[in-house]
């Protein structure tokens, strides 16, 4: 059996599996990916597409121009898939595979539009989400209470059916 990985949106609405390899995982810095996920990049890889299976939901399209359609959950909004006609594949969006560390960027797409501070600021000190300053005691504990997020597996059923909505 092949090695695949899955993946999916923050509500779970929509899953995925791809066989591997996947090919080319790269940092896309061009504008227009720059607002179809409303940052300064994108880390992307692409698949043959008897390789990519929806497991669960269908994704929303949005047409970005005349060969692209972009793929992503209409329940939460989370940018999933990038589709071009004519290539025989599915490109993923690498943050939304439930293992994203498992796929490292190998390459840099569409520098004109990379922001010019971004090596200086991944290289500054950082803090955990928990370090947050916002993030006191009680507030993580409502969030972790109220979290609606899909765990980073599949799962048979979601939400759980325990009556948190």
């Amino acid at each position: 059996m092949s090695e695949s990985l899955s993946g999916g949106c923050q509500c779970g609405a929509v899953r995925y599996r791809v066989t591997l390899p996947l090919k080319d995982p790269h940092l896309c810095h061009c504008r227009m990916c720059q607002k179809a996920v409303g940052n300064y990049f994108v880390p992307l890889a692409s698949v043959e597409r008897a390789a990519f299976e929806i497991t669960r939901g269908e994704p929303a399209w949005f047409h970005s121009s005349g060969p692209v359609r972009r793929g992503f959950c209409r329940d939460c909004g989370t940018p999933l898939l990038f589709e071009t006609v004519g290539f025989d594949g599915m490109t993923i969006t690498l943050g939304s595979l439930d293992d994203p560390a498992s796929v490292p960027p190998v390459s840099t797409y569409g520098v004109e539009s990379r922001m010019p501070w971004i090596v200086e600021a991944v290289e500054r000190d950082g803090r955990t989400t928990e370090e947050e300053e916002y993030l006191d005691g009680q507030r993580v504990r409502d969030i972790a209470a109220t979290n609606r997020q899909h765990p980073d597996h599949d799962t048979d059923v979601w939400p759980p059916r325990h009556g948190h909505g």
